[in-house]
């Protein structure tokens, strides 16, 4: 599906079918993927030598990085003076005390419990004065956008920046969340369909799932209303990415789809997706081609061809049409960056929602009934979206997709490359974000990459490890599919600096490629340094970013940016009685990361008692 196209014919609603459209702009010959990706072995790195920060020199991006003069940078994550020289003694007692609070079960348990509680007993005046000085002040950075404006100030002035993240949230009852969720997956039309199902498990909607909260505890849920609310929450995006473009240069501003339309559409087009993707690997594998990397496997077109006339995939003629085109087939062959292309800017939605059964051997739509409504809502989806991308490219931010759950994602990403396609032709504006516990991350990682080479457009990642673990393995057993999670903790570590070190090798090849390193983990952030240090990466190209949470792990955010590394906090904001469902969510995640490791707690107590023994009793950070 062509995005540029798509939007700009949104007007119209004429009937198409499948068939090839060339991308916007020429279309660049592939070149091969660097094989230096190896798997890390489980053992720690090594400790970071003391070093001061050398001035690094910029590299051009037509120069070769073997031949850059790159001082190589090393960074102490020990050292407590430079890691909180941007906090005051009182912010470093109440990081002590509530990561303290976050350690205890009952707590953290019934968070909200407790908190609904002291609303009641002690006034909202009260009430609001103990959150800012506690779990508020901690992870909120205020109210609106003239409240944070200080908090953004004096983090900029110590090298870290912000990525601006609107965070209130409807406080539903769990059986509110389940109804909402059920009727913006199924549709009336869809229920009163008498006909065979062949839905696949996972993309059916299941009550039991319906409340998307459930077992998330770092990424905030949205549900849908109505239209009216999802324009809201475009206006509520725009501000976010106006307040970014104000606040500072190049910084960024994160969304989610399921903010912007029904996720009706996403449910269903991600099983499209999925569908044609797995017909591409029916055909690779009659042409004995099913053993070989995914990017390797090209199918002969002539008999490509007959397979699907024989399959009865279309008319003789209909399937000749499917492959016409500037470039398409021209080798001789398809490959599954090709065969995507196929899903294309049809002006009625619809018609990207036909799947190929295997069973009959014809292309039939997914869905029995399909109303002129919920065409409306899908298109005002993508409207939201195009409009936001434009916002974001007008005030000079970058824009950043979150990724949800793997039943959403297929269409999510593939929304986002088009995205990416249109937007991202000057420099990086559109990134999208890949989840690194998933098992197929890393296949997803460089079929986008190449298809970035091919059309010589710049490529945008966000690395996590992952949000909805164990609501993805919960739903998986229970329903019946494979579980999409890597096995445990060790195989995702390896998974994220596989994906990482790949994308980090088209940096060093051609300058086009960015990734943010969206991590709490310092081994993984060293991993980084190492690499960066080793192919002649300078900080100062803006290539490779760093991202946070405010109000963590400060011991790595505040020396990567003041030794000139492009490092960002994701800074929430909203009235302290709308973010609660948030706060509750940062109780939740510091309770596994504060008994999984005491480094930070540690770390502060070290600074706190250097302060003291220095006659530092009042210490205010001067910037």
């Amino acid at each position: 599906m062509s995005y540029a196209k798509f939007v700009t014919s949104l007007g119209r609603a004429t009937p198409g079918r499948i068939r090839r459209v060339p991308a916007p702009g020429a279309r660049c010959r592939s070149t091969v993927a660097s094989t230096k990706t190896q798997e890390l072995k489980g053992q720690q790195m090594e400790q970071c030598p003391v070093m001061e920060t050398v001035p690094t020199e910029l590299i051009s991006p037509s120069s070769s990085a073997a031949h850059a003069p790159l001082h190589k940078i090393h960074i102490d994550f020990d050292n407590t003076q430079e890691a909180y020289r941007s906090k005051g003694n009182m912010e470093l007692l109440r990081s002590l005390l509530v990561f303290n609070l976050c350690t205890i079960d009952l707590l953290v348990d019934k968070n909200k419990e407790l908190m609904d509680l002291s609303k009641k007993f002690l006034g909202q005046k009260m009430f609001e004065w103990i959150m800012k000085m506690t779990f508020y002040g901690q992870f909120v950075a205020g109210e609106d956008h003239n409240s944070i404006k200080p908090l953004i100030q004096k983090n900029q002035a110590f090298g870290v920046g912000a990525v601006l993240d609107y965070s209130v949230e409807e406080d539903l009852t769990k059986e509110e969340a389940e109804k909402k969720e059920m009727d913006s997956l199924v549709s009336e039309a869809e229920k009163e369909c008498a006909v065979v199902d062949h839905r696949e498990n996972k993309y059916k909607p299941h009550r039991r799932f319906g409340d998307r909260r459930g077992g998330v505890i770092s990424a905030r849920t949205y549900f849908y209303a109505d239209e009216a609310k999802c324009d809201n929450q475009m206006e509520t995006f725009i501000n976010c990415i106006k307040a970014s473009g104000g606040a500072s240069t190049d910084g960024f501003s994160a969304i989610k789809m399921t903010a912007l339309g029904r996720p009706q559409f996403l449910l269903q087009f991600s099983e499209v997706l999925v569908k044609w993707r797995q017909f591409f690997n029916f055909l690779a594998a009659q042409q004995g081609k099913s053993d070989m990397n995914v990017l390797e496997q090209k199918l002969e077109l002539e008999q490509l061809k007959e397979n699907l006339t024989e399959l009865g995939v279309g008319e003789k003629n209909d399937v000749e049409n499917w492959f016409t085109g500037e470039t398409l087939g021209s080798s001789g062959t398809i490959d599954l960056l090709d065969w995507n292309s196929l899903i294309n800017d049809t002006t009625k939605i619809s018609n990207l929602l036909m799947v190929p059964n295997l069973e009959t051997g014809h292309l039939e739509p997914l869905l029995c009934k399909f109303t002129a409504e919920e065409e409306r809502q899908m298109k005002r989806m993508l409207q939201r979206v195009d409009v936001l991308a434009k916002h974001a490219l007008e005030n000079e931010v970058r824009l950043m997709v979150d990724a949800e759950q793997t039943y959403f994602q297929p269409a999510i990403s593939r929304l986002t490359l088009e995205m990416q396609r249109k937007f991202n032709r000057e420099k990086p504006v559109i990134f999208n974000t890949y989840q690194c516990y998933l098992k197929e991350a890393y296949t997803n990682v460089t079929v986008d990459v190449e298809l970035s080479r091919r059309e010589g457009w710049y490529f945008g990642a966000k690395l996590v490890r992952g949000a909805y673990m164990y609501q993805e393995r919960d739903r998986a057993k229970e329903i019946g599919y494979e579980d999409p999670i890597n096995p445990d903790y060790e195989a995702t570590n390896r998974m994220y600096h596989k994906c990482l070190e790949y994308v980090l090798e088209e940096i060093e090849q051609s300058r086009k490629a960015n990734v943010m390193v969206a991590s709490h983990n310092e081994d993984s952030v060293k991993f980084t340094l190492e690499k960066m240090n080793e192919m002649g990466l300078s900080p100062t190209e803006n290539k490779v970013y760093f991202g946070q949470l405010l109000g963590m792990c400060d011991q790595i955010s505040f020396p990567l940016g003041q030794a000139g590394f492009p490092v960002y906090k994701y800074v929430p904001y909203g009235p302290v009685n709308e973010v609660i469902p948030y706060l509750s969510r940062r109780a939740l995640e510091n309770r596994g990361f504060m008994k999984g490791s005491q480094r930070e707690r540690s770390l502060l107590w070290k600074e706190l008692k250097r302060r003291l023994m220095a006659g530092q009793v009042f210490y205010n950070p001067v910037y």
